[in-house]
């Protein structure tokens, strides 16, 4: 027992120091290389840099506004009413997530250019041409593409917040003369708070510190891209690790302001009671028009992943509404080209690693604080959540500040030479937070009395754990590794600053450089990308019908 227990905390403590090195390390790294008055007083002196904070800020903001309008509207009628094809539902709402949206960019310039789908009908319709890429469209254009990819973050909390809320409390109301309104208002509404808590500081903190959208828009007075176009020049100027620190703050001020405003009030939380839903269940053919609610919404979501492979299958596509010539030949250049195919390879090595690291670090959090209850397992539960709540450029940038400042980490994280556990190092802590939310789901399913029992049956605890509790949380072991290793392949901020040397580079970087390429450029780029959206819409399919609703909870923190 005293051997066991010694054990546990010995693996806390190995834990703990990977969590100090690689999480909190590099934002200390940051921090202590960018917090200077003088940079900081030039960043708020410069009307670039402030142009750029306030940019972003607007676009966090609208983009949460927007999510959270279409989050609201969808979890409310999924928890209200039984429809036709409901059981199908949570998976479309997944549909936005099975490509970055700086990669859904390339589709959506096809829709919006100033020759491309929209235009077309306006001109169609007899309407003049709108410039929705130039100028302030190009703000729009960012915050709808950024929209349609994040909703899902926000439906899914809400629709966790909705179970569990007591049916009881409304028909009580409703006893009481309340109007449905009322009820929605003064009733429901308010013990959404913890959802709107949890969805939006996620999808505020994304979108403000969101790199790739704005890169691949050319929306550069933002403060992500101006923080990457400092890279090449950060040796003698440390002005990016200012900027980083700025963003740093303002994204705590987000989550610490959101929290004040939608935090529950002590003693006001509802658990759903024993009697259960109470959705209304539709009959005849209004049993269709939330199925057609939610087929539209899924169907605009995924216009740029259409646009996408439009643009890929297509040889010709300009001042019309749908492609006109297709071909393969964008596929055969995109594979000819020399990025392509060693990109391919060198994400599947990166992911591959950082699932495992993930996988072991996230399941160990969740044996601490669910199963060993080790004193002091609550800090490492909040320090393995802190990556959703700190923005993924700052962890990059702090990563490539260590190797710059630590002899053991340039020794072990060479950006230059060969980056693999750099970067595997990287996205693994990033996805920490959803395998320990899944491991954590499946134990709390899972009754301890089992494992008891193999322990009076003389089993070990290594054996208990590999015969019993494993087993038992498979599917949800099974679902944080889908999700650490498929994000993994598709990570755009440590990709795209920490990869430095070409034959190093991963998908999403190969696929900036392609998109970059005059001519055929975006074509090809295209075609890359609808392997990568084939590849991760079939992950996230797995991971739904493996969790089923349950799903949200991995995007909680």
């Amino acid at each position: 027992m005293i051997f066991r227990r010694i054990t546990q905390y010995f693996l806390m403590l190995l834990l703990a120091v990977f969590l100090v090195l690689f999480l909190v390390l590099p934002v200390f790294t940051v921090v202590e290389e960018g917090c200077q008055w003088g940079l900081i007083a030039e960043i708020f002196r410069s009307q670039v840099y402030c142009e750029g904070l306030l940019n972003s800020l607007a676009i966090s903001l609208v983009t949460t506004g927007i999510v959270a309008v279409i989050s609201l509207v969808l979890a409310l009628v999924y928890d209200r009413y039984d429809f036709a094809g409901k059981e199908y539902c949570s998976m479309l709402m997944l549909l936005p997530m099975i490509l970055p949206p700086f990669v859904g960019a390339i589709g959506f310039q096809q829709i919006l250019g100033y020759y491309g789908v929209v235009n077309t009908i306006l001109v169609n319709c007899g309407l003049d041409r709108i410039d929705f890429l130039g100028g302030e469209g190009k703000f729009w254009s960012v915050c709808i593409i950024e929209a349609l990819h994040l909703y899902p973050v926000f439906y899914l909390n809400l629709i966790t917040a909705l179970g569990n809320i007591d049916p009881a409390l409304s028909d009580a109301a409703a006893n009481l003369g309340a109007t449905p309104l009322q009820r929605f208002f003064r009733i429901k509404l308010p013990l959404l708070k913890s959802g709107f808590l949890a969805g939006g500081s996620i999808v505020m903190v994304w979108s403000f510190t969101e790199l790739g959208t704005p890169l691949m828009f050319g929306f550069n007075r933002v403060t992500p891209v101006q923080v990457f176009n400092g890279l090449t020049e950060l040796e003698n100027n440390p002005l990016p690790y200012a900027l980083v620190v700025v963003m740093l703050v303002i994204s705590a001020l987000i989550y610490i302001v959101m929290r004040k405003l939608l935090s529950t009030p002590a003693g006001t939380a509802a658990v759903k009671g024993s009697m259960g839903s109470r959705a209304v269940r539709l009959t005849g053919g209004k049993r269709f028009l939330p199925t057609l609610l939610f087929a539209g919404a899924a169907l605009l979501t995924v216009l740029p992943h259409l646009a996408l492979a439009g643009t890929a299958f297509s040889l010709k596509w300009y001042d019309s509404v749908l492609p006109q010539v297709f071909t393969l030949e964008h596929f055969d250049n995109a594979l000819s080209n020399p990025l392509v195919l060693p990109s391919i390879v060198n994400s599947l090595r990166y992911s591959v690693l950082a699932m495992v690291i993930a996988v072991a670090c996230g399941t160990l959090a969740a044996l601490m604080s669910a199963r060993w209850k080790l004193k002091g397992a609550w800090l490492i539960d909040l320090m393995s959540m802190l990556p959703l709540a700190i923005p993924g450029l700052v962890i990059a940038f702090g990563f490539l500040g260590m190797t710059s400042h630590y002899a053991w980490a340039r020794a072990m994280f060479n950006p230059v030479e060969n980056p693999l556990w750099l970067l595997a190092t990287a996205y693994a802590v990033r996805r920490i937070p959803y395998v320990v939310r899944a491991v954590m789901a499946g134990l709390e399913q899972t009754p301890e009395e089992l494992e008891f029992a193999a322990r009076n049956f003389g089993a070990g605890p290594v054996r208990t754990l590999t015969k019993i509790t494993f087993p038992l949380i498979g599917a949800n072991l099974l679902v944080g590794g889908l999700f650490a290793f498929s994000f993994s392949m598709l990570e755009v901020s440590d990709s795209l600053i920490l990869a430095q040397k070409s034959i190093f580079f991963p998908i999403t970087k190969a696929l900036l450089e392609l998109s970059q390429i005059l001519g055929s450029g975006p074509a090809s780029a295209s075609a890359f990308g609808v392997w990568a959206m084939a590849f991760l819409a079939v992950t996230l399919a797995s991971a739904g019908i493996l969790m089923g609703r349950k799903i949200g909870a991995i995007f909680k923190f």
